[in-house]
């Protein structure tokens, strides 16, 4: 048993200690699965196929390790890649193919030839229009050192719609699209393997449907999706970040608790809009599922589940959170400095916060000192109790999203410190 395996039983027996989507965080090791099966655990995983005509991977990983997939593929086998599938265009699962295809020209190897569905050209298109939003949602997400994100894209040759079959080598691979956390995600079933490649429909924590800085994701149609997967009695699955699930009863509890997570969600959203709540009383009501959530491979360590609800709200009832006065509000700054007026100025705020800290509020706490840096945006003592803050607030998060914006704060507030001279009220 190599490092991959060792850590899938580990992983199982909830002995993981944090996040594996995080490219710090994750395992990177490659290992044969079955005979004409291998698996490179990255960021993110790649599943390879041996095929008679040739390999199919399933997806690419990212431009991290790239390399590392060349070369451990190239150890494993000297065989051509034939085919490789976007699992969904995501830029941690669409970059792994240059070495193959710089590979393939010098050798007078036919093209690889990329499948994706459909809507992935549109995707990257969209990336390349917000590529300096998308490199501050990473770098604020990760906390990379500085804004980076591509604007240029291997495209896909084939693009499919609904389900499709490939036959390659004598080897099939059975595509399906569900929407879930993308619009255009695909996920693979190996009949002869009894193994399913999930993609990012299955990563090793709550499922990353509620991205409070992505675009729209569809917690319905993915629970629908794990429901399909859970019917064809894989005896091995293989996620988009992780380890592999070992045996079929596993594989069946794995994906039937992360839809039932996800059903959880949705049914209660559903019915407290359809009663006529605002968001508000819809975050605060929603009895999260704790029993799923402790699961070793739902833990909430990289998206948080009231994220979903959110994203829920956005999909089925807009943006309008059922507040009159967020419809055309005021600005914040505004708002703010009428607020520290009534109060006796931005240190009172402040200090209002950093009681509400103490009593272990850190929601409130947020809130008030938030209204006091709007309404003293240079203000020393004001950035140095929002500082403060938000770094609690990061420590008692579990969430990678949650602790990645608070962190964000927290250091944009320290590196206004030095340079706030004045104590204004």
């Amino acid at each position: 048993m190599g490092a991959v395996l060792e850590l899938a039983e580990r992983a199982w027996r909830g002995e993981l200690a944090g996040t594996q989507v995080h490219p710090g965080n994750a395992l990177v090791a490659f290992e044969e699965l079955a005979p004409r099966l291998g698996f490179l655990s990255a960021f993110s995983n790649v599943a390879v196929l041996a095929t008679g005509d040739g390999l199919v991977l399933l997806d690419t990983s990212s431009l991290f390790h790239a390399q590392r997939l060349f070369e451990e593929v190239r150890r494993w086998t000297p065989a051509r890649v034939h085919t490789a599938v976007y699992s969904h265009g995501h830029v941690d699962h669409v970059f792994g193919l240059g070495a193959f295809e710089r590979e393939a020209e010098e050798r007078g190897w036919p093209r690889v030839r990329v499948v994706a569905h459909e809507r992935c050209s549109a995707r990257f298109e969209r990336y390349r229009l917000t590529q300096g939003w998308n490199a501050i949602v990473n770098q604020r997400q990760f906390g990379f050192p500085k804004p980076v994100f591509p604007t240029r894209f291997r495209e896909p040759d084939e693009r499919m719609q609904g389900a499709r079959s490939l036959e390659v080598g004598g080897v099939r691979v059975e595509l399906f699209h569900d929407p879930g956390e993308t619009d255009d995600h695909v996920w693979a079933w190996l009949p002869a393997e009894r193994a399913l490649y999930t993609g990012d429909l299955f990563i090793w924590a709550a499922p990353n449907c509620g991205n409070p800085q992505k675009v729209q994701r569809y917690p319905r149609e993915w629970a629908a999706a794990l429901r399909k997967m859970a019917v064809l009695g894989a005896e091995t699955l293989l996620p988009g970040h992780g380890p592999p699930i070992l045996g079929a009863a596993r594989v069946a509890e794995a994906l039937g608790d992360a839809a039932a997570l996800l059903e959880s969600l949705v049914e209660q959203t559903l019915a407290r809009m359809n009663a006529g709540a605002t968001l508000d009383e819809l975050l605060h009501g929603i009895e999260l599922p704790e029993r799923l959530l402790a699961r070793p491979y739902l833990r909430p360590t990289y998206d948080d589940p009231r994220f979903v609800v959110r994203n829920l709200w956005r999909l089925y009832g807009g943006w309008w959170d059922g507040n009159p006065a967020h419809l055309l509000p005021a600005p914040e700054a505004d708002l703010a400095r009428a607020l520290a007026e009534l109060a006796g100025g931005a240190h009172a705020l402040a200090a209002a916060a950093e009681r509400e800290a103490a009593r272990d509020r850190l929601d409130l706490a947020c809130h008030l000192v938030e209204l006091a840096a709007q309404a003293a945006p240079d203000d020393a003592r004001v950035h140095g109790a929002r500082a403060a803050i938000y770094a609690e607030r990061r420590r008692r998060e579990s969430s990678l999203m949650a602790k990645g914006i608070y962190g964000a704060a927290a250091r944009d507030s320290e590196a206004k410190r030095p340079a706030s001279g004045g104590e204004s009220a």
